[in-house]
Formats: C-alpha cells, sequence, structure tokens
C-alpha cells in the first residue's frame, strides 16, 4: 500500500453486526415487500391509531376512494403520497360541507 494513499476503511465497532440495526415502525412495511400498485394504496389500521389531526389532534378517517385521511374536526383532508401520509395544512383540501 502506498504511503500517499489517504483511502479508509469504516471502522467497526467490536461485537456488532455489519447489518444496520432497524426497528419496526407501525404502518411501515419492511423488507422486500412490493408497494402496492397504483389505486391499491391502503394505510395499515395501526397507522391510523397513532396519526391525530395537526390542528385539532382528533382521529382521522380514511377514505380509500380518494386516498386521504379525513379531519372532520378541523374540515380538512390530508392527502397520502405514495403510501406516505401528508400531515401538513398546506397539503391539505378543505372539505366540502
Amino acid at each position: 500500500m502506498d504511503e500517499n494513499d489517504k483511502t479508509t476503511q469504516p471502522r467497526r465497532t467490536p461485537g456488532t453486526d455489519e447489518k444496520a440495526s432497524t426497528r419496526q415502525v407501525p404502518g411501515v412495511q419492511s423488507g422486500a415487500a412490493k408497494a402496492p400498485a397504483k389505486g391499491e394504496e391502503h394505510v395499515d389500521p395501526r397507522l391510523l391509531e397513532l396519526l391525530v389531526c395537526p390542528l385539532t389532534k382528533t382521529r382521522l378517517q380514511y377514505d380509500s376512494k380518494k386516498r386521504e385521511l379525513i379531519s372532520k374536526a378541523a374540515g380538512l383532508a390530508f392527502p397520502i403520497k405514495d403510501g406516505v401520509p401528508l400531515m401538513i395544512v398546506e397539503a391539505a383540501r378543505q372539505l366540502e360541507d
């Protein structure tokens, strides 16, 4: 090896596995699971138990046809894009009466 070669190998902590550790997050699939086809998206019920409206802190309802999470208390519908709920008011649409 050349002394001028400054490339280094990443350090490994003794007793750790080479693979990064992961933790299971409700509503998020891990592993090699296929993503749902377009129009087949669904929200894990466990995720719905955790998510609340960012304004009112009330429960949300899932509208599978429109792929939105509905906050009746705030009168807003939060979109779900590529399986990810966009829980910001700027991304929500106003519900019609």
